[in-house]
C-alpha cells in the first residue's frame, strides 16, 4: 500500500515505514503529524485518485531528526561593471517516518 501525498507544496510517494525528507517541519522530535491531502492512494491493485484530495485518506507521519544540507554557492557577475558578489546557502529538512496510511 502507499499513497501520494502534498506536503508543504511538494508531492512525496509514502510507504509505510519509509522515511522521507520534507522542508524544516516546526513540531519537536517524536512527534506525530496527520496529513490529510493524499492525492492517490495505491491498496492491492485498487487505486483511489483524489479531485483533488481523496476524502477521508490520511498519511500519519513520525518527526525525526532536523538537519542543514549542503552548501550551495550562487555567485552574481557583470562584466565591465566590477560588480561580483559571492552567496552561500543551506536548505533545512527534517526527516519523517510514514507510520500509518488510512485509505477511503
Amino acid at each position: 500500500m502507499y499513497a501520494l501525498v502534498e506536503y508543504k507544496g511538494k508531492q512525496y510517494k509514502a510507504e509505510k515505514g519509509a522515511q522521507l525528507q520534507v522542508d524544516l517541519v516546526d513540531a519537536e522530535k517524536g512527534s506525530k503529524i496527520d496529513i490529510d491531502t493524499v492525492l492517490l492512494v495505491s491498496d492491492d491493485g485498487k487505486t483511489t485518485v483524489g479531485a483533488p484530495y481523496v476524502k477521508g485518506a490520511k498519511v500519519q507521519v513520525v518527526v525525526g531528526e532536523s538537519f542543514k544540507d549542503d552548501k550551495v554557492i550562487v555567485y552574481k557577475y557583470k562584466r565591465k561593471k566590477d560588480y561580483h558578489r559571492t552567496i552561500g546557502h543551506r536548505q533545512q529538512y527534517t526527516y519523517v517516518t510514514v507510520e500509518s496510511i488510512v485509505g477511503a
